[in-house]
């Protein structure tokens, strides 16, 4: 029997690829596309100036793997294609309006439900069992747990494209897609890769209260918020931390002001719908919690995994800037905590709290 021809293998990758496609959307993703298992030479030009000029801060796995991170292949060398995954995770109410409530903690979007990793990693495992049973090949499942380079990637698979904040953009889901990859020995026909549409608009540059931006496309972990109140362990820079206002676990900004956000539609998967107790949580009541209390309240969310200390740093920065003298009983008792972050940080709250005069509100 002869071997099949160029087109016929061509005409089966192109119906793998539909079904695929297919598959995913039932699976409930909201975004797929396609691309070689392969990453432009300017790409890892700018993740190796990135690591070169210590902008990454404290995440060392970012330079432990720069490698792999900047060649999909040399992570996995049988890869062919990358098939890449989007589901949304856009909010029903604006993100910011927490930032006007000064008793009040702020919380990422992303974070005010269910880790996300659970629940993409499962919806990445059943279209990945469905490939190797439909079309054959072998996989490889990733949700940002592995060096993958998934912004590039989507962009390369049509998804959408890095905006000026480095974060992807979709024309239909804005700001708020959450990635995940499969790596696969199929020979996939590629989308097109994704246009940079961001033009002249730089609010997402402007919006950021630390200026991490230090030019569009480029950004400096070590000023940006969420960097700070979740991958940072030691004290935060005091400079910086009346510009933190009361975010305590991340920070939307540069998202949330994104024009393409206006085409989004809040998301449709339950367990990415905000909890009510994690809209807008008070200050005090996070204050009073234990490392037990903690990790009843956080359970199953993002928010558990960086810990009641580096937690309660966060909390404590936000009654610094609080300008709410109620809450110094509450801030007086983490004086004396036993993790010297903490205290530190608390000392910090009541010496900022008690120099302001009545009634006056932090910047």
């Amino acid at each position: 029997m002869s071997a099949p021809s160029a087109k016929s293998a061509s005409s089966a990758d192109g119906l793998a690829a539909s079904a695929i496609r297919a598959r995913a959307l039932e699976l409930g993703f909201d975004a797929i596309g396609f691309a070689p298992a392969a990453l432009a030479p300017e790409t890892r030009t700018r993740l190796r100036e990135f690591l070169a000029a210590g902008q990454h801060g404290e995440m060392r796995w970012l330079a432990d793997r720069a490698e792999q991170r900047g060649d999909p292949r040399a992570l996995w060398p049988d890869a062919r294609s990358v098939i890449c995954l989007g589901l949304s995770y856009a909010p029903a109410d604006d993100p910011l309006a927490v930032l006007s409530q000064r008793d009040r903690g702020g919380i990422s979007v992303y974070a005010r439900n269910r880790d996300y990793h659970d629940l993409l990693k499962g919806m990445l495992k059943h279209l990945g069992q469905f490939i190797v049973s439909r079309c054959g090949g072998e996989i490889k499942v990733f949700v940002d747990t592995a060096p993958v380079m998934e912004k590039p990637l989507a962009m390369q698979a049509g998804v959408g494209w890095q905006g000026k904040h480095t974060n992807l953009v979709s024309r239909r889901h804005g700001s708020w897609l959450f990635l995940g990859e499969i790596y696969t020995t199929l020979d996939l026909p590629a989308d097109p890769p994704h246009a940079d549409r961001c033009g002249s608009c730089t609010r997402c540059l402007q919006a950021c209260p630390t200026d991490a931006f230090p030019a569009p496309y480029r950004l400096d972990a070590t000023r940006c918020i969420a960097y700070l109140t979740i991958e940072h362990d030691g004290p935060i820079p005091p400079a910086l931390r009346p510009l933190i206002g009361n975010r305590i676990y991340g920070c939307d900004d540069c998202l949330a002001v994104c024009p393409w956000n206006r085409f989004a539609q809040a998301t449709r998967h339950a367990r990415l719908a905000a909890r009510d107790d994690l809209m807008a949580p008070p200050l005090a009541e996070l204050l009073a919690l234990d490392d037990a209390a903690f990790r009843r309240r956080f359970a199953g969310s993002p928010v558990k995994r960086i810990g009641r200390n580096r937690f309660m740093r966060n909390v404590l920065i936000a009654a610094g800037n609080s300008g709410d003298g109620r809450l110094l009983p509450h801030i007086d008792v983490l004086a004396s905590d036993p993790h010297p972050v903490v205290a530190e940080a608390a000392a910090w709250a009541s010496a900022r709290l008690r120099a302001e005069p009545a009634g006056e509100t932090a910047p």
